[in-house]
């Protein structure tokens, strides 16, 4: 089998006219050059240069020789280039997931404007409540919200998020406010897709089972539901920040918020990462702001 470090040694030696030059080129030693020089001619069985004390040339074999293998390395050259540009742009298609009214509100304009700054890249964003497994089911970033799970995966910090227990003042003409997470089964608490709520107590983080008569899997229903009486609901900030700004809400249990949760960007561990998903998500924690406030904080 040829030997590729013979043959580099033959080119630069053709190209710059002297060992002496070839080894400087190569960083090794004139010798070295020398030597790889006379492995490749006794391997081909012919002489590629004629050496004097004052010059180097080729011979007719070596001319030959040097026509036909140049080629080789400046496709090498070219193919190393191709993948210095590859790892420096976004291209293919980047598919992507996430819960589907914050993908919907902050996600998707993020994502749009992506790709106007490198419209060789395909999208495709998948929204959906469901867990998605990120690998099996093909997806290069999942945004993920609140107390991530233990994972192989990678997980990088986008911005602040915070529940918040809440309900409407009509409500609590009703029923007295809960001050104790005790008093939380004499409620009607609302459900999303979970039947257990986040607290902190004494410093730990605790999920409290909750019941109630109303459940359903989404967000925009949930916070329908609160504000015209049906009871309380937990629920992020960019839900009801608005909200609570105008008094149509009203927070309860706030010695017992758990303040560490935040939005996530997801993706698989690899040894090189791609383009596309390390530039998206760093676009991501660049204009994702770091407090969602709702409606009226939308990323522009």
């Amino acid at each position: 089998m040829q030997r590729w470090d013979r043959i580099e040694a033959f080119i630069e030696v053709a190209r710059l006219g002297t060992f002496s030059a070839a080894a400087r080129h190569l960083q090794v030693s004139t010798s070295h050059v020398s030597r790889l020089i006379g492995q490749l001619e006794s391997q081909l069985g012919t002489t590629l240069l004629y050496r004097t004390t004052r010059q180097t040339r080729l011979t007719d074999a070596g001319a030959l020789y040097y026509r036909h293998c140049r080629h080789l390395f400046d496709g090498f050259r070219e193919a190393e280039e191709a993948i210095v540009d590859f790892q420096s742009r976004p291209k293919g298609t980047l598919r992507l997931t996430c819960a589907t009214t914050f993908g919907e509100r902050y996600i998707a304009p993020l994502v749009n404007d992506f790709q106007c700054r490198h419209p060789q890249l395909e999208i495709d964003m998948h929204f959906t409540n469901r867990r998605v497994e990120l690998v099996e089911e093909g997806f290069d970033v999942a945004i993920r919200m609140g107390v991530l799970r233990d994972s192989s995966l990678i997980a990088r910090r986008l911005c602040e998020r915070r529940e918040y227990v809440v309900g409407s003042p009509a409500y609590f003409e009703r029923a007295a406010p809960p001050h104790s997470l005790a008093e939380l089964p004499h409620h009607n608490c609302l459900r999303g897709s979970r039947d257990s709520w986040l607290f902190e107590i004494n410093g730990h983080r605790r999920e409290i089972r909750v019941d109630g008569r109303w459940r359903a899997n989404s967000g925009p229903a949930l916070l329908d539901a609160v504000l015209k009486g049906l009871g309380l609901a937990q629920l992020p900030d960019y839900y009801v920040t608005p909200h609570l700004a105008r008094g149509e809400l009203v927070p309860v249990l706030t010695a017992y918020q758990f303040t560490d949760t935040a939005v996530w960007a997801i993706y698989p561990r690899h040894r090189h990462l791609s383009p596309k998903v390390r530039q998206f998500v760093d676009f991501l924690v660049d204009h994702l702001p770091t407090t969602l406030q709702g409606e009226g904080s939308l990323p522009r």
